[in-house]
């Protein structure tokens, strides 16, 4: 049986901090991006944008990028929302949302651009 490490995140080093699954991985390349769109799309999901300041990252609640995309399909047109919520924003985190109607729940959610820490 293999060893359990404990992971060094701690609330009182901001570079420390871990907020979703994928943050514990490298920064996304802009091609893993637009295969994690391409999957919303995919499923019927309606995607939505939105972001945060690095300290509100465990909060709750974060700013909305314009509304959901309710029905897009474009994968070019989702992208270049989330590319411009990341330029408006360059210092926040910006997430990718993706809705699903069905379970009237969020299918999938992940932070595709990482904004500067503390």
């Amino acid at each position: 049986m293999s060893e359990m490490l404990d992971y060094k995140s701690r609330l009182s080093d901001p570079t420390s901090r871990k907020f979703e699954t994928f943050s514990y991985l490298p920064a996304m390349s802009d091609k893993q991006i637009k295969q994690q769109v391409e999957y919303i799309v995919k499923k019927g999901w309606n995607p939505a944008i939105e972001h945060t300041e690095p300290e509100h990252l465990m909060d709750n609640y974060w700013y909305m990028w314009k509304l959901p995309m309710f029905g897009e399909t474009d994968v070019a047109r989702i992208l270049a929302e989330a590319e411009a919520c990341h330029k408006a924003n360059p210092n926040n985190h910006v997430r990718l949302v993706g809705y699903d109607n069905f379970s009237q729940s969020q299918g999938t959610s992940m932070v595709i651009y990482r904004g500067k820490t503390v």
